[in-house]
This record gives structure tokens, sequence and C-alpha cells, in this order.
């Protein structure tokens, strides 16, 4: 078995993470306002969803319907498009 070198493992990555940064650019990610936007849908789903549940389970069903709104979003429309 060999002898791994923590230390000597983070100084090589972080040699390559900066070699990598130059070579292509600052790294940058995209995809913070589909997320923001995702949210803000789970919460109002959430809140439509919990507050016409007419007892706890309903409640909880519809927790988890809030989770999963953009599947039954695009489920309408497929439905009402294509008939």
């Amino acid at each position: 078995m060999t002898y791994f070198d923590q230390e000597k493992f983070k100084k090589k990555l972080k040699k390559q993470i900066n070699k990598n940064t130059k070579k292509y650019g600052k790294i940058q990610l995209k995809s913070k306002t589909y997320s923001n936007f995702y949210f803000l849908g789970f919460i109002g789903a959430a809140i439509y969803f919990v507050s016409h549940a007419n007892g706890f389970w309903d409640g909880v069903l519809g927790f988890l319907k809030a989770i999963v709104w953009p599947a039954f979003l695009v489920y309408q429309a497929f439905a009402g498009l294509l008939g």
C-alpha cells in the first residue's frame, strides 16, 4: 500500500486549478438565475398546495407536489397543446 501525502495532493490540485483557470478563464455558473426562479416557484407552489389542503396528510402531499410542480406544468402544457 502506498503512502498518501495530503499536503502534496493539495498543492498539486491547487496548481492544476490555477493552470486551468489561466488557460480557460474564470469559470462562471450560469444556472443561478434558473435556481432562483425554481426556488420562488417552489415557495409559491408550496403555499398554494398546502393552503388548499384539508388535513395533515393532504398538506404533506401538497408539499411533495410543490417539489415537482414543473412536471405538472409541462404535462398540462402538452395535454393542452396536443390534446
